[in-house]
């Protein structure tokens, strides 16, 4: 597998996350959300920089509304981080890159 994100949906959504054993990193966006556009580049930077350490999966939430409802998405971007399949924590809204990876980097040391 290459670096970069990975669209993940309705359908796929427990195969490639809740299956997935590690982290994984999942963005809940929508295509008109400003705010997910903007950290949609650190996010790609991100993945590429963790490579087989984390995976990171982007569910379109217009696209995937079933995942979305399970987990309660209210407003977006939202990031859940989750490990071996469970959810570990969350962050709501845009953030910078250095925001991200500290937070990653706190959660995955644990």
């Amino acid at each position: 597998m290459g670096a970069g994100t990975i669209p993940v949906t309705d359908n796929s959504f427990e195969t490639e996350v809740e299956k997935h054993n590690g982290f994984a990193l999942v963005d809940f966006w929508a295509e008109w959300c400003g705010p997910c556009r903007m950290i949609g580049p650190a996010l790609e930077e991100l993945a590429g920089e963790y490579g087989e350490k984390l995976k990171v999966a982007k569910v379109d939430v217009d696209a995937s509304p079933d995942t979305a409802g399970k987990f309660g998405i209210r407003s977006i971007p939202c990031l859940i981080l989750f490990k071996d399949g469970k959810q570990v924590d969350q962050r709501v809204g845009a953030q910078s890159k250095a925001q991200l990876k500290a937070w990653l980097d706190g959660k995955m040391a644990s």
